[in-house]
């Protein structure tokens, strides 16, 4: 087991890494819509978090060597299911031709007050 850090994506706000490779896998941890650069929360509208999400899960697997292309799974999570077709018109510009299995939830709330949390498993 391997654990993964890249400076291209928010450092882990708690006790727990940005990513584990294991097993040829890579398991990124929940990704809510923080710029790397400043630490700020991404707030101006669901598309751009969404897009700051998946930019900094994007970043953590290409530093481990793999890519959104190698994703099989992805978990998303929303403090407003009604930002769904929102969300999914962003996330359909980075799986058009590959579609990992995916599921997309409402939660109660998430760390820092953010509107969404993403979350994937890919092949290393």
């Amino acid at each position: 087991m391997e654990v993964l850090h890249t400076d291209k994506a928010p450092a882990a706000v708690g006790p727990y890494s940005q990513a584990i490779k294991a097993n040829g896998m890579i398991f990124t941890s929940g990704q809510i819509p923080l710029c790397p650069e400043t630490g700020e929360l991404v707030t101006e509208s669901i598309e751009k978090a969404a897009e700051r999400s998946l930019e900094n899960n994007k970043a953590i697997l290409e530093n481990a060597g793999s890519s959104l292309d190698k994703v099989v799974k992805v978990a998303i999570f929303l403090a407003d299911i009604n930002d769904f077709a929102k969300v999914n018109e962003v996330y359909g510009k980075y799986f058009s031709d590959h579609k990992p299995a995916r599921s997309c939830v409402q939660v109660a709330a998430l760390p820092k007050g953010a509107p969404i949390e993403i979350e994937m498993i890919a092949l290393a």
